[in-house]
């Protein structure tokens, strides 16, 4: 983050209850609070249940249970809850005039913004991402740049083709809960301001990502954004162009925590699990994270655990705890420099030498060992067959929405997405809306069934 001199966000103004679509709406009388709706609203969606046909890492399981989207979602949820309710607690006594606001319930804002993190990302994993910005940027999706609409006579502007080219699960998190699809509510999921926040990783449009083509929110979620930004008092940052750039909300640094935790440390247990990584091995990673009397105390207690798995687990348990409040301890201690908009780096960059060179140990096995292997790269590989066809496909039915077939790939689309718009940017968004809702058999059995592999009972 660039240094913003003296100018510093408030908690009280960060920690609203107002929502998107109901801003004149007084809230209700209830026993949950606004936040715990938030939570209740995502976890009975149908988009979080798809989370359980999404693949995270490894493909969905046989006779050996991993992680899915959902699993991994509902984790970090949890331990972003620890995160939220730790620093709140730490940090109250620091802050007396915000008794009676919202900053108790810091715990519930993370827990329902890390529920919601990973609802925008496409089937098939990180590779289902990558597959629809190469499917415009390198693939046949290439001559929309300079395509103009015969009809309508419009194209695609530069930063709506910057949104299509760096295609981000993040960004489409914030499209799900906000964009007014057809038939539903204004406002989305008419979330709270202050979840909303939390959830957008790279405050940035897609026109100011950089070389890492990392951004917050699409161009069409654009005003929705900088309207939660300047109710919650978020940091503008200058920048050139019509772009926009913005700190991240403080809770962001919690939610991306509680992400980088559990994706990492359950990789390793997985690849356990699936036998990529010896027990010695798996052993050797997680007990790195602890030395003198602690890792003594850890073993004994391990050495009680007959099943080779319990042990594993056990000491993943012991490592996310450390993790946990190591967490903790830096956000605050850095709580200025966040509220400032000048901290860098995550958390977990940030913790002690120890756990710090172990969780770094992790990050290279996992790059070297595990996401290299064989039933990863094959699962990528096919998705990215399946979704960059069914994109073509749809992409060019929405452009010539006249011809025979057109119409019939048109019309087996949910009428929610908007695939008959007037505009081309909106034609193409609502494509990208029905592909990266889909969960990874969807995709499978509508690919199979356009391309006559699979065809329904006569």
């Amino acid at each position: 983050m660039k240094d913003v001199g003296t100018q510093k966000m408030d908690w009280a103004r960060l920690l609203s209850t107002r929502r998107l679509g109901q801003e004149n709406r007084s809230n209700g009388r209830e026993d949950r609070t606004e936040f715990q709706r938030d939570y209740d609203r995502l976890i009975f969606s149908a988009p979080f249940r798809r989370l359980q046909n999404k693949t995270q890492v490894f493909p969905l399981p046989g006779s050996i249970f991993v992680h899915n989207r959902l699993t991994h979602s509902l984790e970090v949820s949890s331990v972003g809850r620890s995160l939220g309710n730790d620093v709140s607690r730490l940090l109250r006594s620091r802050h007396p005039e915000l008794e009676g606001t919202h900053f108790s319930e810091m715990g519930s804002v993370v827990s329902a913004a890390c529920l919601a993190h990973d609802l925008g990302n496409p089937p098939f994993g990180h590779g289902g991402e990558k597959a629809i910005a190469t499917y415009f940027s390198e693939g046949e999706g290439q001559f929309l740049r300079d395509y103009i609409c015969p009809d309508t006579g419009d194209g695609l502007s530069e930063t709506q083709w910057q949104d299509v080219i760096h295609f981000e699960g993040n960004a489409n998190a914030f499209r799900l809960l906000t964009h007014h699809f057809l038939g539903r509510r204004e406002g989305g999921f008419v979330m709270t301001y202050s979840t909303l926040a939390s959830i957008v990783k790279y405050p940035v449009s897609s026109n100011q990502a950089g070389e890492k083509g990392k951004f917050g929110f699409f161009e069409s979620e654009r005003k929705h954004f900088e309207r939660i930004a300047e109710e919650l008092g978020i940091l503008r940052l200058p920048c050139e162009g019509d772009g926009v750039r913005y700190v991240r909300h403080p809770l962001v640094w919690l939610v991306e925590a509680a992400d980088d935790i559990c994706y990492e440390i359950m990789d390793i247990e997985d690849a356990h699990k699936l036998k990529i990584l010896t027990t010695v091995e798996t052993k050797e990673l997680l007990l790195a994270f602890f030395e003198g009397e602690q890792r003594e105390r850890i073993e004994r207690r391990m050495d009680t655990l007959e099943d080779t798995n319990e042990q594993v687990v056990y000491l993943r348990s012991c490592v996310i705890n450390c993790l946990e409040m190591e967490c903790v301890r830096v956000f605050v201690e850095h709580e200025d420099e966040i509220l400032s908009g000048c901290f860098n780096g995550a958390l977990v960059q940030h913790i002690a030498d120890r756990p710090r060179g172990a969780f770094q140990r992790c990050v290279e096995v996992a790059f070297q060992r595990i996401y290299p292997c064989k039933d990863v790269v094959d699962i990528e590989i096919a998705g990215y067959r399946v979704i960059t066809s069914l994109l073509d496909l749809m992409i060019r039915a929405v452009i010539s929405p006249q011809k025979a077939y057109s119409q019939q790939l048109l019309n087996r689309v949910s009428p929610q997405y908007d695939v008959r718009a007037k505009n081309l940017y909106d034609r193409i968004m609502a494509v990208l809306d029905y592909i990266s809702g889909m969960t990874d058999v969807y995709a499978l059995e509508v690919y199979r069934r356009i391309h006559g592999i699979h065809v329904p009972n006569m």
